[in-house]
């Protein structure tokens, strides 16, 4: 090889060398750099933190509508699919808060994984550059009060409406029969009839009320059940006697249940009251208690009307009526019931009926024997 082609070679080599050497630097600064670089947080700081403590759903999702982070109730909710948001209509206002950077707040139905539709209230804002926050809180059950709050308050005027207006008809038909002294009784009695449908209907609209309010009981006194259940006999004497029915107490003496005393004496009152009411001339109705293991069953058995087996999942529901017809014979207000499972749910016990139509019904309040205390 002559000289010259030797130091060309050795020129080239030597180039290569160089540019190798500075590549190898190259690539070194730049791992560097990455490597020293701060990584931005998918998150903000702190964010995920307080989403983890949420009680309420929230997501936060990225510029490309992908969900970074999502509280465990989203997930429960059905509002994350995956990394995406499963609610359409949550999508797109997402989509517009981006666009316009404004907090956005608007009322939802959505539908759940399980179970019915969900009314739910959300609220959408920017978070950062590029990031939206989506906070939903679920308004199912605070729609079902404010529901059941209108139904009561629409049913009671309705059931008011019946004796009051009743009470001034007859009052007009006492003045107008002033020289009647037959009709004037008449009138007089019925109207003490609708005063007293009006008294019991107020009466119970104010224990149902009470009921709704109260907490699991906290103070427990020991209850006799003797005592509750004569109570709720002499109760109802006076109908039983005027109707020829007869009202037998049997089942095991000296049982004793712990509980507010005025709450299950109401309770069993009202169901020997029905059992009166919806029963025959001439029949008979049972009361009886006795001992179950950790708890005490008192039972009302009647022969009377009976109640259809399409009803029997309704008639513990506020004003149910199966049908108005018997209501009107028997002056009902269609809250005994109800008073009686929500006296039977605030002890932890459940009350239970078995009926055929046209034979009879048999209806069993079960409270336990031992409170939370001591049972746990």
């Amino acid at each position: 090889m002559s000289p010259t082609t030797q130091a060309a070679v050795a020129a080239l080599v030597g180039a290569l060398v160089t540019a190798g050497a500075f590549l190898a630097w190259y690539v070194s600064e730049r791992q560097l750099r990455t490597m020293s670089a701060p990584v931005e947080p998918a998150v903000p700081a702190g964010i995920a933190t307080v989403l983890s403590v949420l009680r309420s759903s929230a997501v936060v999702v990225d510029a490309d509508d992908t969900v970074l982070k999502a509280s465990a109730p989203a997930y429960a909710l059905g509002l994350v699919s995956g990394s995406e948001l499963a609610q359409a209509e949550l999508a797109q206002i997402v989509a517009e808060v981006r666009r316009t950077g404004q907090i956005e707040q608007t009322e939802l139905v959505i539908a759940a994984p399980t179970g019915a539709p969900r009314h739910v209230s959300a609220r959408v804002a920017p978070l950062g550059a590029r990031q939206v926050l989506v906070l939903v809180e679920d308004r199912t059950r605070d729609r079902q009060l404010e529901r059941m709050r209108r139904d009561f308050v629409a049913n009671v005027s309705h059931e008011l409406k019946t004796p009051v207006g009743a009470i001034r008809l007859l009052a007009e038909a006492v003045q107008d029969a002033a020289d009647d002294p037959e009709a004037v009784t008449r009138f007089s009695g019925r109207m003490l009839t609708e005063s007293e449908r009006l008294t019991r209907l107020v009466q119970q609209i104010i224990d149902l009320s009470r009921l709704q309010d109260d907490d699991p009981l906290e103070s427990p006194v020991s209850i006799s059940v003797d005592k509750v259940i004569a109570h709720a006999v002499d109760t109802s004497s006076t109908d039983a006697e005027s109707r020829r029915i007869d009202v037998v107490v049997t089942g095991e003496a000296g049982l004793t249940i712990p509980g507010n005393q005025e709450q299950i004496r109401t309770a069993v009152a009202n169901l020997v009251a029905n059992a009166v009411a919806y029963s025959g001339e001439g029949t008979t109705v049972v009361v009886s208690a006795k001992a179950v293991p950790d708890a005490v069953e008192i039972s009302v058995i009647d022969q009377g009307i009976g109640i259809p087996a399409g009803d029997l999942d309704r008639i513990f529901e506020r004003f149910y009526r199966v049908d108005p017809a018997r209501h009107r014979s028997t002056g009902g207000t269609g809250l005994g019931l109800s008073i009686v499972k929500h006296v039977a749910a605030i002890h932890g016990g459940e009350v239970s009926v078995w009926s055929v139509e046209g034979q009879g019904s048999t209806f069993t309040l079960t409270f336990p024997t031992r409170n939370e205390e001591e049972q746990s």
